[in-house]
């Protein structure tokens, strides 16, 4: 999404639905009784208090041509040098980061008023606290306007992820979204890691490849099948949101590092690699997630980058942290 605040203001005084299920509209009650279907966990996550950084991978350092063709923001492809790292080994749950506000009392941007002084001419439902959430068409007039599927939802945040009547009650083992980037960064910061930079997250997401990335869609990752916005035949067995793990992990062993969520990384965003003023205000985003359709965002790739408003939580975005320590 582009400067999603300025573009889904128009559309900010739709109604809402109360329900996870009913958020998707009519026309996505099949894509609902799917999600209600679909596993609840996949990984096994008692496993990732075993080790000398539990839950976390061993990622090694090299060296590699960093980006991709496929859009413009992606080039033009550069050297670029990373050192090992530890990562975790798959995003973090909404379990993991209960975890952290309990222990804390944190309470995310989502959760609080949007400040006006930064977002001047918003309407007064899109001050008050909350996230922007896909909401499954019935059918779209063309694609340009993705007002059509995404709005802006007060009362939504990562306790409430499609709004006030959704809830991530027997979701633990999911990834946490509807997090802003100083969410991410508090998190990190408890846990005594960072978060990944643009390099490190598409050396890890490689898993060890250095050449030309894959362009095609991946059979191991969460990502849209059929017709986006408004038909996904959920081949991969997801029609939203999957558990963490439900695919196999990379060379590195690190799962989902494309598709399921977006994810964060702590570059600021510049147009391209070449050129254009670091903007502070906007992070890198790196992955895709399963709302990436080969009819639209092909940006189920290692390579893929967008840039991300840092004080806009959406229901598609996540993240997982790194730490620099020696390796095993």
């Amino acid at each position: 999404m582009t400067r999603p605040r300025l573009i889904i203001a128009a559309v900010a005084a739709v109604a809402v639905a109360a329900a996870l299920g009913a958020i998707w509209g009519a026309g996505g009650r099949e894509a609902a009784r799917l999600a209600e279907a679909a596993p609840r966990a996949c990984l096994d996550l008692s496993t990732d208090r075993s080790g000398s950084h539990p839950g976390m991978v061993w990622v090694p350092g090299g060296s590699f041509e960093m980006g991709d063709n496929v859009y413009p923001e992606e080039g033009p492809a550069r050297r670029a040098e990373v050192a090992g790292f530890w990562m975790d080994r798959h995003e973090v749950t909404n379990a993991e980061f209960a975890a952290f506000v309990a222990a804390t009392g944190y309470v995310t941007v989502a959760e609080r008023p949007v400040d006006p002084a930064k977002h001047p001419g918003l309407p007064p439902e899109m001050r008050e606290p909350g996230a922007v959430v896909f909401i499954m068409p019935n059918d779209i007039d063309g694609r340009g306007d993705i007002s059509q599927w995404w709005r802006y939802v007060p009362g939504a945040n990562w306790r409430h992820p499609a709004g006030p009547g959704s809830s991530i009650e027997s979701y633990e083992n999911f990834p946490v979204v509807a997090l802003a980037y100083d969410d991410i960064e508090a998190y990190a910061r408890w846990k005594g890691r960072s978060i990944p930079t643009e390099a490190q997250w598409e050396w890890a997401a490689r898993g060890g490849r250095s050449g030309t990335p894959d362009h095609e869609q991946p059979k191991q990752a969460n990502t849209w099948q059929g017709l986006f916005p408004v038909i996904n035949t959920a081949d991969d067995g997801f029609v939203g949101l999957a558990p963490a793990g439900c695919f196999e992990p990379n060379a590195y062993g690190l799962h989902d590092m494309i598709g399921n969520v977006w994810e964060w990384t702590s570059d600021p965003y510049r147009e391209n690699h070449a050129n254009g003023k670091a903007d502070a205000s906007r992070r890198v985003i790196k992955g895709g997630s399963y709302l990436c359709a080969p009819n639209y965002c092909m940006r189920y790739r290692s390579g893929s980058r967008q840039g991300q408003e840092a004080d806009l939580a959406t229901s598609h975005l996540g993240f997982r942290t790194v730490l620099a320590a020696p390796g095993p």
